[in-house]
């Protein structure tokens, strides 16, 4: 499939040298839905967000046996969602760490607090499939270079652009690139953010320009 015709699929059109996004929400066909879910004893799942996250999680079997914790928070410093390992969890070998992805329990959304469940399924499936892609990055670090890390994320604005876009690269790769887009359209074109974070949005993450060209390369990959 030819750039064009992904363009066409995603209803994209490109005014004044950008991209402007309109995906109607829900009409996203995933192959994933029909398979069972990788739902496994290892995750610890708030029940108001259970179904969005197995949708998510179903894209990544490799972390099906690997322990994650999603868990509700009322504040995030800065963030809706946020994804790091457990501390106790990194006195031992790596294989055996765990995780938590915590989940800001209300979002505002164009100025209302609005129950993060509430958000459309596709902009949620999007944001867990991100943090997930977080996890799939910490998987072959060491314990010291996740300390690295964690000093890197804290310290280096370039540190932290690296991380999340590799976090979107991995969501994409692993077949969540329609839900990636979604996210990031509901964030810069829907939720009424402010300018501010809307431009941080746009600096750290991946571009949906960018986004489009994985997809397609992924395609182009597939088809071979």
């Amino acid at each position: 499939m030819n750039r064009i015709a992904i363009f066409k699929k995603y209803h994209i059109h490109a005014p004044s040298h950008f991209f402007m996004l309109k995906l109607q929400f829900g009409s996203i066909a995933d192959p994933n839905m029909s398979k069972e879910p990788h739902i496994s004893f290892h995750h610890n799942i708030p029940l108001e967000i259970r179904e969005v996250t197995l949708k998510a999680l179903s894209h990544y079997p490799k972390l099906k046996e690997v322990g994650i914790e999603f868990l509700f928070n009322e504040n995030i410093r800065k963030s809706v969602m946020q994804a790091q390992p457990k501390f106790t969890s990194m006195l031992g070998a790596k294989e055996n760490r765990t995780y938590v992805i915590k989940v800001s329990r209300n979002f505002s959304l164009k100025g209302k607090s609005t129950p993060i469940q509430d958000l459309p399924e596709a902009v949620l499936i999007g944001w867990i499939g991100h943090e997930l892609g977080h996890i799939m990055d910490y998987l072959n670090k060491s314990n010291l270079a996740m300390v690295y890390f964690g000093i890197g994320y804290l310290s280096s604005k370039r540190f932290v652009i690296s991380a999340e876009r590799d976090a979107d690269t991995y969501a994409v790769n692993h077949g969540l690139g329609d839900y990636i887009l979604a996210t990031k359209d509901f964030i810069l074109h829907q939720a009424g953010m402010s300018e501010k974070y809307i431009q941080k949005i746009k600096r750290l993450y991946l571009s949906p320009e960018v986004i489009m060209e994985l997809m397609e390369n992924k395609i182009s990959e597939e088809e071979i």
